[in-house]
């Protein structure tokens, strides 16, 4: 199978890359506009395969889209391509409206061009948020493929709406596609302006340690890799027109998520003679509409399609600190020149 993967030079995109290359024996074309968040180093394990090929283009530019369809032919779409930083989007909302909802469109288009009669087994898989649904409380149940949705931020609201076109494409068109919607991603090749590799980057600095708020907000934990190869199972396996959502079952608040990260970093590095990291966590004024909670319930992924998670989040987490640690090359020039770990969204 050709697959056509957008933002595959991205966090989630780069692991789903490398998982249809490392373990299957499918075709990958990555499209992917090479913004700040994106690196080659995260496909550079498999950028020399006869199975991969590299496309620097902007889904925003539908002519470019249109001409990558007619050239490569895929037999499905993984959609990942999308601006995702809450805080980011806090600040400038237009380009996330432009990325993730007309670049979505322009996508939908080209998918719907390249169908014909004989393309029975192509597939569209857009891969989306468990924000869309918003906030839940502590003792509310985990969000459903039911749950209503109720976007609080310009980042969730652009998800939602692009979920939107895609059922609406489906249903008009009546072209195949699935939907994903997932709990928080971590682990390597993570852009450090995320929660979990900025305090990991800092804590290894000796620097403060920012938690907005009391720290009680609470996220449920999904390893990467594991989300690589829901995603992959979803694309597969999954009924045309279904949703799917996909979690770790590892709630945790930001509090606790920042103190395994400076013990961990203690054990790797050493307790500097001031004392243990968490002497370093500074509470921060807190994000405007930060969402309490969110959690996945994933059991129909589980019982229909088989998919579980195979990662705890204190195994994931260590892997993730020791990757961190073993890969300054990685994120040190990020630090220098693209993003240098300060305080976004507060416009």
């Amino acid at each position: 199978m050709r697959i056509l993967v957008t933002g595959g030079c991205g966090f989630i995109g780069s692991a789903v890359v490398r998982h249809l290359v490392n373990d299957t024996q499918h075709e990958v074309i990555n499209v992917d506009k090479m913004t700040y968040a994106a690196t080659l180093g995260s496909v550079q394990t498999v950028a020399g395969s006869d199975r991969y090929l590299h496309l620097e283009t902007d889904i925003c530019n539908r002519e470019h889209v249109e001409e990558i369809f007619n050239e490569h032919r895929p037999d499905a779409v993984m959609h990942l391509a999308a601006e995702s930083h809450v805080d980011r989007s806090i600040d400038g909302p237009e380009q996330f409206l432009q990325t993730n909802v007309v670049g979505t469109m322009h996508l939908l288009q080209a998918a719907r061009n390249r169908m014909g009669a004989s393309d029975s087994e192509f597939r569209f898989l857009h891969v989306s948020t468990d924000e869309v649904f918003g906030a839940l409380a502590h003792d509310d149940a985990p969000f459903t493929e039911s749950t209503p949705y109720s976007p609080r931020s310009p980042y969730s609201a652009s998800k939602a709406s692009a979920d939107h076109l895609v059922r609406a494409w489906g249903e008009t068109y009546d072209m195949p596609v699935l939907i994903t919607n997932c709990s928080n991603n971590y682990g390597p090749f993570h852009f450090p302006e995320k929660l979990i590799p900025l305090v990991t980057l800092k804590a290894i600095a000796g620097q403060p340690l920012p938690i907005y708020g009391t720290g009680e907000n609470v996220r449920d934990w999904l390893f990467v890799e594991d989300h690589a190869a829901a995603l992959v199972t979803v694309l597969t396996k999954g009924t045309v027109g279904e949703t799917y959502l996909v979690g770790g079952n590892a709630e945790r608040t930001n509090l606790d998520v920042v103190h395994s990260i400076c013990d961990l970093v203690d054990k790797q590095l050493g307790v500097s003679p001031q004392g243990p990291r968490r002497r370093l966590i500074e509470f921060v004024p807190d994000r405007p509409g930060h969402d309490l909670r969110y959690a996945i319930d994933s059991s129909k992924l589980q019982h229909e399609l088989g998919w579980r998670p195979t990662v705890t989040f204190d195994e994931g987490l260590a892997r993730t600190i020791d990757w961190y640690i073993d890969h300054d090359a990685w994120w040190r020039p990020i630090q220098d020149g693209t993003y240098a770990g300060g305080r976004l969204g507060l416009s």
